[in-house]
């Protein structure tokens, strides 16, 4: 029996009228319905049919997460008075709940992606309500612009609406008619007649440090704490706390030992009846504290809930493409975040919301969250649109285009694991690998390692990696396999029924009956013999071919990701047992997520879970492939350095295959969170693309070194001397030695010196044709001065034996005959009236001229050298500094007479005459001066 009083209480009932309209007039529009007003769960049912008289019809509705999912199914069913699995279903990743009878199937947006490119014309549906598209979750955005493509080209009756409580209505109102070309949807208004929630801030304590990577201040969980407390106290029903991760809700918990109440946990990763039984309400009147991630922002209803209590921080995702490492940033709660938090007060009854934050920070909160597809790994993505028909996307409805780094990227890595061919295109490699529904990575994996380790054991560590184990589960994969398979937790069920539909999912097209030998042909990165280029599904596709769409969020992208096993793959895969106490991978048999060894399917001879963990997770990250460096630390082959935990049995490995790594903000190596320990032989066959013996001649440690080296990637293997090393190579080793450190290498006299500084006056005052001096300058053309002398240096102390004036005298203007101006523009001497030839020193701005006072007698104006007056550093006859003055004319007429009183009688061998405009210059004496006239 329907529920009518409470489908009558919902307040969104009021624009259903519109809302149906606005679908019959132009088949799409947008929803904006506050929180609580019944958007996800009346507003369904209408489309349907099942409620009011509208036609009846079968309606998809997609949610972000797979908690919503089932929670709304739930719902929707009760106010039916039906079960789920009737009018209502739901389907999930590994669950389906639907019926011959189900009118609206509710699914997760990655499912919605998958049929769209298996089926885009959506066959038997009518509606599409994409719900909470203000998350601006990639999967929803990209499933938008997906149903746009399609009512434009294949589907116009389909009816599409886009329902948000928080976000830009008019600029999902343009998205939608972007390419029908009927203007924008209309955008129907549902006014909240919910309860009211009363807000409150408060602030924390001063000293509280911004959060930063995955770290918070333990003094804000202490205030978050303390505010829980204080709303038990003040105010009746449940406490909903909201906070940003697992491991903050684990030591928030801690910190509530001992409150008359029931502390919950609430997040994605909680086991699925954990997560009914908080949703579904106290049984026994207890009261209840729940605290929850993000996931009870939107499309949940928690009973009992009367006040909520808002950390005001979130997780976001980041991708380092230039390493391959992905993590979760922790951010300031959107404005619309914190509205959708404190509408979870208000579903039942007046409630309170606690924002501990100081009010006068509220307004410098970002707006909305930040666009996934600006933040996140695009290797999904770019496969998905790949096979839709769009490669760079740039067709499609999208409010924010993909980042054109990232896109790259993520291209790059799709091309190296085979999955685009070389114009972009999804090749039938790809199209395989979008059908099984995880990252193109773990795709990549799946397929290239099944034929090595057997179907059963290659789809077990692939659902490991789908979805990261529990941290209690450790941080060695093959420990974690272990024991998911003793298991009897949520995550131990998840991770089984995954494994059985990966198994499942592998064709014996894809998986070739028994193992692949050394002799045999295998994929190296371009497609495979006979295969085409794989047409996608979309609208846009080139021909017919139904690629799935893998739906994982989050294994890194990086562009170094190999396809194949390449020629080693007939190797010995594991080694029996290690060196110097190091540890390996071994070939003991092992269990399978069944109970059985594997029979059936060949099991990777023997190979042990170590062995197998890490050949899978080699062939899904390639690029962090580690080798040790000592204790704890590592370098992958994309170069990066990584660590162990200081407690870790990874520590006293030799090699390892990182399957979850990242690298925080304020350190320079990556944190290793989970991997297999591999050997040599594994990590060369799984990363046998990035294998290289290359002849290396380079500038270290002050010389030019010569050595042939065969690489994994950044990391050495092996390293032999070079007796001859390639002239060409040395002479760019010497160049970058100077670039390094300087050109002080080289040889410098007096002279050298000299003349460097003349022309570099030159050409800072007259330009071209006299060259540039600078370090830049000269190093930017060595082939013009330095040869050939450079070519025939073969070490560092070669640099020392070119005669740098002669080289510097080949850069003369000598063509244009300017070299002859030389000594008459920039001379190296300037003749005083004493008849002395000083030296000019042109080192500084202004040439100078230090010359004995007396010398300069006679002298009325200040010489000058290609235009410019020197600066002229006046001497008292013992050579020490008296004057300094660029304008002799004025020194002689004011300057002088101090000077004179000064040194006259310091001085009383020399001649000081009165006016020394006009006295006789002379190097000597009064006395030898006398003797000589």
């Amino acid at each position: 029996m329907i529920r009518t009083d409470a489908l009558d209480r919902l307040p969104v009932r009021h624009a259903v009228p519109d809302l149906m309209t606005a679908l019959d007039e132009r088949g799409t529009a947008v929803l904006h319905a506050p929180p609580g007003t019944g958007k996800t769960t009346l507003v369904p049912l209408a489309l349907a049919g099942l409620v009011g008289d509208g036609p009846r019809r079968r309606v998809l509705v997609a949610e972000p997460r797979r908690m919503a999912v089932r929670a709304a199914a739930r719902r929707m069913a009760w106010l039916l008075g039906q079960e789920v699995g009737d009018s209502i279903g739901y389907t999930v990743r590994g669950e389906r709940r639907t019926g011959p009878a189900t009118r609206v199937e509710v699914v997760t947006t990655g499912v919605l992606l998958q049929r769209l490119l298996r089926e885009p014309e959506l066959p038997g549906v009518d509606a599409v309500l994409l719900d909470e598209c203000h998350e601006r979750h990639l999967d929803a955005d990209t499933a938008m612009a997906f149903l746009v493509d399609i009512r434009a080209v294949l589907r116009p009756e389909l009816n599409l609406v886009a329902a948000s409580a928080t976000g830009d209505a008019q600029a999902w109102s343009q998205l939608l008619t972007v390419l029908d070309g009927t203007g924008p949807a209309p955008v129907v208004y549902s006014r909240g007649e919910g309860y009211s929630c009363g807000i409150r801030f408060a602030a924390p304590p001063s000293g509280i440090r911004p959060a930063h990577g995955m770290w918070v201040d333990p003094a804000l969980l202490r205030h978050v704490a303390s505010t829980v407390r204080l709303a038990l106290e003040r105010h009746e029903g449940d406490v909903l706390c909201f906070l940003p991760g697992t491991g903050e809700i684990a030591r928030t918990a801690g910190m509530l030992d001992g409150v008359d109440a029931e502390v919950l946990s609430l997040h994605g990763r909680a086991p699925a009846a954990v997560q009914d039984a908080v949703l579904r309400g106290s049984g026994d009147g207890r009261r209840r504290v729940v605290l929850s991630t993000s996931v009870a922002e939107s499309s949940l209803t928690v009973p009992g809930v009367r006040v909520v209590v808002d950390s005001g921080l979130a997780r976001e995702p980041r991708m380092d493409h230039a390493r391959g490492l992905g993590s979760l940033a922790t951010v300031q709660v959107s404005v619309a975040g914190a509205a959708q938090r404190s509408g979870r007060a208000g579903r039942e009854a007046p409630g309170s919301v606690y924002r501990c934050w100081a009010e006068a920070d509220d307004g410098r909160r970002p707006r909305f969250p930040s666009p996934e597809i600006r933040i996140a790994d695009l290797a999904a993505f770019a496969l998905r649109v790949a096979c839709w028909g769009d490669p760079t996307a740039a067709g499609l409805a999208l409010l924010d285009a993909p980042p054109a780094g990232a896109m790259a990227a993520a291209r790059q890595t799709l091309t190296a694991i085979g999955a685009l061919d070389g114009d972009g295109r999804a090749t039938d490699r790809g199209v395989r690998m979008s059908r099984l529904g995880v990252h193109p990575r773990l795709a990549r994996a799946l397929l290239d390692g099944a034929p090595e380790v057997g179907e059963r054991r290659a789809a077990e560590v692939v659902a490991l990696l789908s979805e990261e184990p529990p941290r209690d589960y450790g941080d060695d994969l093959a420990a974690a396999w272990r024991a998911a398979r003793r298991g009897g937790d949520g995550y131990a069920a998840r991770w089984r029924a995954e494994a059985r539909r990966l198994a499942s999912s592998l064709s014996p097209a894809e998986v070739p009956a028994g193992r692949t030998g050394a002799g045999q042909e295998r994929h190296s990165g371009a497609p495979l013999p006979g295969t085409g280029t794989g047409p996608g599904a979309g609208p846009h596709a080139a021909a017919a071919g139904p690629p799935g769409a893998g739906s994982g969020s989050g294994p890194a992208a990086d562009p170094g990701a190999g396809a194949g096993l390449g020629a080693a793959a007939g190797s010995s895969l594991g080694a029996e047992t290690g060196t110097g106490g190091e540890r390996t991978a071994s070939r003991a048999g092992a269990e399978s997520a069944d109970g059985s060894h594997g029979a059936g399917r060949p099991t990777g001879d023997g190979l042990g879970d170590d062995a197998v963990a890490g050949l899978i997770t080699a062939l899904a990250f390639p690029e962090r492939v580690a080798r040790a460096r000592g204790e704890g630390a590592f370098l992958m082959t994309s170069g990066t350095r990584a660590e162990v935990g200081p407690g870790s049995g990874l520590r006293g490995a030799g090699w390892l295959a990182a399957a979850v790594a990242d690298r925080p903000a304020s350190t320079a190596s990556a944190r290793v969170r989970l991997a297999a320990v591999i050997d040599e032989d594994i990590a060369r066959t799984a990363a046998a693309h990035l294998l290289g013996s290359a002849e290396e001649v380079r500038w270290e440690d002050g010389d030019v070194v010569s050595r042939d080296v065969r690489r994994l990637g950044a990391i050495e293997l092996s390293v032999r001397r070079i007796r001859d090393p390639d002239p060409g190579l040395v002479r760019e080793a010497l160049l970058d030695g100077l670039r390094s450190e300087g050109l002080e290498l080289l040889a410098w006299s007096r002279d050298a010196r000299g003349l460097r500084e003349r022309l570099a006056f030159l050409h800072r005052e007259l330009g071209e044709p006299w060259p540039d001096m600078s370090d830049a300058g000269l190093l930017g053309r060595p082939g013009d001065w330095l040869e050939p002398e450079l070519s025939r240096a073969r070490r560092r102390a070669d640099l020392g034996r070119i005669p740098t004036e002669h080289a510097l005298r080949r850069l003369l203007p000598w063509a244009s005959g300017e070299a002859a101006r030389l000594d008459e523009l920039a001379p190296e001497r300037i003749e005083v009236p004493s008849g002395s030839r000083i030296r000019v020193e042109y080192g500084g701005e202004q040439p100078v001229l230090a010359v004995k006072l007396q010398e300069l007698f006679g002298l009325r104006e200040t010489p000058r050298v290609a235009g410019v007056p020197v600066v002229v550093h006046l001497l008292s006859p013992a050579g020490r500094p008296a004057a300094v003055t660029a304008d002799l004319a004025s020194f002689w007429k004011e300057g002088y007479r101090s000077v004179r009183a000064e040194l006259r009688g310091r001085y009383p061998k020399h001649p000081w005459p009165e006016d020394p405009s006009v006295a006789e210059p002379t190097r000597h004496t009064k006395a030898r001066l006398d003797r000589g006239r």
